[in-house]
């Protein structure tokens, strides 16, 4: 499709196929919505990872067919992660880019378009999208010289050109744990967990060239996490199938990287019902997905805060009927019996919006060459995030032992 202009922004959906790995016939077909600035001058980019429930369709396969007999739009077009999580207010006032990635696993026939809790295939696609966003731009005809040229977003005289946030919510919280970690992780635990990662791009034309395997770009192509946002994370394990993220996480706990856990103090998808759960509470040091990022001795850099009254789909934009199925126990939390948990499009929508703007911020304006811990713990985000009622939110938060963001 060829870029909508909104303002002083465009956005633009692309269509392609990826391997995870030449030694592997494993394909997947991928979608990338990004918002970029029309003068291709952005400061960085946010990888987003939607959640399990976005965009299921029970017809996914009649539709798939029509589309390849037809040459019409791939249904995967009608997603739209970016209509739920429009957080392109925070993009917009730093000139960065805004990126969601979606892909078809065909895991379930009844929700093709959903992931499995515990894929870290997932993560990787996040990366390999961010990394071909920086490479190319936002074009699939990345064989044209003068198409590339044309089509990148990135300001090109930037020391950190490269730089993205990785982020996301629900199971994409979790999935954005793993790709947070960095091509050299992806590939080394991929390995390991028998998924191996050095992803080719194919575009969708009837002999389709391929881009050259990703472990052969040079370093300053490659996506450069510099840091990493998670709205109620949920994770899981299904044996043989997907091994979780916990190696991800366990990895994340020795990187010098800015890491926030948002959660919500009614979310019982993410408290409850996610293995392990996201959060304990502070004594806990091995159990809980907080804790695996921050195990003892570990120097980690991985922070947490929780919403009070916070749901599970309060951090969206639009309501999904699907998503808002996960807050159907929420009055099982503690203190949340005679609570009214917030729905989309409210205070915790208007939270996630001015969080992800000052992460940026701060983001913009660390040391290029990655800082210190205490830059990250005293720093501007963290400043405005460690109060009763975040400036310009109208949410309250938490408090732990240690303030209302709470660090191993």
């Amino acid at each position: 499709m060829y870029p909508i202009q909104i303002g002083n922004y465009s956005f633009k959906r692309m269509y392609l196929w990826l391997q995870y790995s030449k030694s592997l016939p494993n394909f997947t077909e991928l979608v990338i919505e990004v918002f970029y600035p029309n003068d291709r001058q952005a400061e960085g980019l946010v990888m987003f990872n939607h959640g399990f429930l976005i965009g299921t369709d029970l017809s996914f396969y009649p539709k798939l067919i029509y589309s390849k007999l037809m040459g019409a739009d791939t249904p995967l077009y009608q997603i739209n992660p970016s209509w739920y999580y429009n957080y392109s207010d925070a993009a917009i006032k730093n000139h960065w880019a805004l990126a969601f990635v979606t892909a078809c696993h065909q895991q379930v026939n009844g929700m093709p378009w959903t992931d499995f809790v515990g894929n870290p295939r997932v993560g990787q696609e996040a990366y390999a999208a961010a990394s071909y966003l920086l490479r190319y731009g936002a074009t699939y005809r990345y064989n044209d010289c003068e198409e590339v040229k044309v089509s990148r977003f990135l300001k090109g005289n930037s020391v950190m050109q490269n730089r993205v946030i990785f982020a996301g919510h629900s199971v994409g919280g979790a999935h954005a744990q793993a790709a947070a970690t960095g091509f050299d992780n992806l590939r080394k635990i991929g390995d390991d967990q028998w998924m191996p990662f050095d992803p080719v791009f194919y575009n969708r034309e009837v002999c389709p060239g391929s881009t050259p395997p990703m472990s052969t770009w040079d370093p300053g192509q490659l996506a450069k996490p510099v840091g990493l946002l998670q709205l109620s994370p949920v994770d899981n394990k299904i044996p043989v199938l997907f091994p979780g993220m916990e190696k991800y996480r366990r990895q994340l706990a020795k990187m010098p990287l800015p890491n926030l856990m948002v959660t919500g103090q009614c979310d019982y998808t993410c408290l409850k019902s996610s293995s392990p759960p996201a959060w304990i509470n502070e004594s806990d040091r091995n159990d809980s997905q907080f804790a695996q990022m921050a195990y003892a001795d570990s120097q980690s850099w991985a922070a947490t805060c929780m919403i009070e009254k916070g749901s599970h789909s309060g951090y969206l934009r639009h309501n999904n009927d699907l998503c808002s199925q996960a807050d159907k126990d929420d009055w099982k939390c503690d203190g949340c019996k005679d609570v009214t948990p917030y729905p989309a499009k409210v205070e915790q929508y208007t939270f996630t919006n001015e969080l992800l703007d000052r992460f940026i911020k701060f983001s913009s304006s660390a040391n290029p060459q990655g800082g210190s811990f205490d830059e990250w713990k005293n720093g501007s985000l963290v400043k405005w995030l460690n109060n009763s009622n975040p400036a310009g939110t109208g949410i309250t938060l938490n408090k732990f032992t240690d303030g209302y963001v709470h660090f191993a």
